[in-house]
Order: structure tokens, then C-alpha cells, then sequence
């Protein structure tokens, strides 16, 4: 073994022959394999490191091992301890990235391999709101490690522009021809949607220990809801909704008594949880004549409803859980009839400049 001192500190050991770096850091010493007989290699390994002492930041050989795996599990780790809910989106996501980055180390997942992943997402059907979750997963990924000090750097990641919002709504004509269609299990749920603009999770858990018919008020706990924030939405102020929950506790007092059981569930297939719907669904919207329409849109038509109805959009987001004022405006989208209404409403002005006009012309 022979050893050769550089300028600074650090040196460089030959073993065998391989060419070994060798320097300290905040009083540590490190030794690290430059892999290569070629003593400029291993100048050039030291002189990076000397670098990124001098930035204050070493990042090191163990740095430069991490894996993708490594990333996906601290992304993971990260999310079950402040107990997020969105993990289980966020493990879907990473399938999907671990489908093109599954063997790669984090240092070769460059600007130009996440080019190529967008490109590969979207051929394949993926709409662009689904690639750019997945790659806002795998930056949040790289910042959680790039913190930990496991990675040198986050790359830089492609800019997808957002989706254009949808803007399907359910008129009450809509509504109808939808209910014809649906079994009788599922209408009182979608009333409840177009009624509320409640999210499809919160509805289906919804419980009769949430349903106060005293207060007249059906609740939401902190910590059920998707923000996290609990919600109260005053039914008795509603009559259609206080009369579909009377509606539903009867027929489910009838289905308790004849089953001699105890439902806990507003909305149920006979004392079962409903857990989903999307056969039904989709065969009702195209018996209905209705084929685009999805049930996110009754979301959309609450809250629409909310304010052509002059509710105050404050209040009208706490009724509906909306936490952002943005994805509340992305939702109050105005449609072809909320312009025509617009436009005749101006029409029926008492007197219009057209009308003065032809009036100035004739006495001209």
C-alpha cells in the first residue's frame, strides 16, 4: 500500500489496484474506494469532495448509493407517521414510477429520464393529472431524502400544466333521469351528493350516530373528513334533505325489524355498506342519456346550487368542505345556461341603450 498526500486534506492510497481517497470532515475521518486504477480518478473523486466540504454540505459515497427503493420508503415512512391520508394514492403512484425507476439509484434519475417518463405515461393512456401527482410523489420523495442528507441534489422536474377543470353539472332534469335508472339503494345516495356536494367517502361512512334529528344537523368529525376538518350541515334548514334522511331512517327501521339487527349506516344495501357503485352507475348514465357525467360532478352542482342560490362563498365552502378558495372557484364553473340566464337578465332591463338610441334616431 502507498500513500501520497495532496494539497489540503485528504490523500490518496493505493490498495492493490484500486486507488483509495482518504479525508476529514468535522472531525470524522472517511475512506473511500474511487473505483479505478487510474490515479486521476481518484484526484478527481477528491477534489469533489473538497468541493462539497466547502459548500458545507458532504455528501459522500453512502449518498450517492441511495435507490429509488430507498426514496419510495422514505416517502412512505414520512406519510404513515403524520398519518396523511393520501398514502394510499401516493403507494400508487409509486407503483407506477417503480415501473420505469424500480432498479435506478437516485443520482440517475435526471431531468432527462423523468422527460422520457411523461412521455411514456401518457402514450400509454395516463391523463396529465395522474403523471403530474405521480411527479410531485416522487419530488417530495427526493426533498424528504435530499433533508435527510441521503441524496445530493433534487432534480430538476418537468413543469406539466394542470388539467383544464371538468365542468360537468347535474340539472335537476339530470338528476331525475339518473334516479329512474339507479337501483333504489343508491338514489337516496345520490340525492344526498347533489344535496350536500359531500365527498362520495364521506357519504358512504356516514353512520345515524352522525345524524342528529333534534338539532336537525348531520355532522362530519375532525379527522373523517379528506381536510381533516370536521363540517356540520343544518338539514332541517333543507327540507328535500331533511325529508330523504326521514325517508332513509324509516326504510331502514323496516329492514332492523325484519333482519333483527342494528344498521349502523345511513346509506346501506339492505343493513350491508354500500362499498361501491360504478357498475350501477355506469349503466345508469347511459340508459339516462347522460354518458360523460361522473359522481364528482354532484360536487360541482352543490356547490354551484350553493351560489346561484346567493349563499355567501365562505359559508358555502363550509357546507361543502372545501378548504382553498381556488378548487371551490374551479367548482363554481358557470355553465352555457348560467350565461344565457346571465344574458337575459340584461335583456330585461327597463330600458336599454338601444332603446334610447331608436328613440334619439326618431326624434332626429
Amino acid at each position: 500500500m502507498s500513500t501520497t498526500r495532496q494539497r489540503g486534506d485528504g490523500s490518496l492510497r493505493l490498495r492493490g489496484r484500486i486507488w483509495w481517497v482518504r479525508y476529514r470532515y468535522r472531525g470524522r475521518l472517511y475512506e473511500e474506494s474511487s473505483g479505478s486504477e487510474r490515479r486521476a480518478e481518484a484526484v478527481k473523486l477528491l477534489r469533489k469532495r473538497h468541493a462539497e466540504m466547502g459548500s458545507g454540505r458532504l455528501i459522500g459515497p453512502d449518498a450517492e448509493r441511495t435507490t429509488f427503493e430507498d426514496l419510495a420508503a422514505g416517502l412512505e415512512s414520512n406519510y404513515e407517521v403524520n398519518e396523511r391520508r393520501s398514502l394510499g394514492r401516493a403507494r400508487a403512484a409509486l407503483a407506477h414510477l417503480r415501473g420505469v425507476f424500480g432498479l435506478a439509484r437516485a443520482v440517475e434519475i435526471t431531468p432527462d429520464q423523468l422527460d422520457r417518463y411523461v412521455t411514456t405515461r401518457t402514450e400509454a393512456g395516463a391523463s396529465r393529472a395522474t403523471v403530474r401527482y405521480e411527479l410531485s410523489t416522487l419530488r417530495r420523495a427526493f426533498r424528504l431524502a435530499y433533508r435527510a442528507g441521503k441524496v445530493p441534489n433534487v432534480p430538476p422536474f418537468p413543469t406539466l400544466r394542470p388539467s383544464d377543470p371538468r365542468q360537468g353539472f347535474f340539472e335537476p332534469d339530470d338528476l331525475r333521469a339518473m334516479l329512474r335508472h339507479l337501483p333504489e339503494p343508491l338514489r337516496p345516495v345520490m340525492e344526498f351528493a347533489y344535496l350536500t356536494g359531500w365527498r362520495k367517502q364521506e357519504i358512504l361512512t356516514l353512520t345515524w350516530a352522525q345524524v342528529d334529528f333534534g338539532a336537525g344537523v348531520v355532522r362530519l368529525e375532525p379527522g373523517t373528513t379528506k381536510n381533516r376538518q370536521g363540517r356540520t350541515f343544518p338539514f332541517r334548514a333543507l327540507p328535500q334533505l331533511e325529508a330523504l334522511l326521514k325517508a332513509q331512517r324509516e326504510r331502514t327501521a323496516a329492514v332492523e325489524r325484519a333482519q333483527q339487527c342494528i344498521v349502523p349506516h345511513v346509506f346501506h344495501r339492505n343493513a350491508k355498506p354500500i362499498k361501491s357503485y360504478d357498475g350501477a352507475w355506469r349503466v345508469a348514465r347511459g340508459k339516462a342519456g347522460l354518458p360523460g357525467h361522473i359522481v364528482h360532478d354532484f360536487r360541482r352542482s352543490a356547490a354551484r346550487n350553493l351560489v346561484r342560490a346567493g349563499v355567501p362563498e365562505r359559508v358555502a365552502m363550509m357546507l361543502t368542505g372545501h378548504l382553498t378558495r381556488a378548487v371551490f372557484d374551479r367548482y363554481a364553473i358557470v355553465s352555457e345556461r348560467d350565461l344565457a340566464e346571465g344574458v337575459a337578465k340584461l335583456a330585461a332591463l327597463p330600458t336599454s341603450w338601444t332603446e334610447r338610441g331608436q328613440s334619439a334616431v326618431s326624434q332626429g
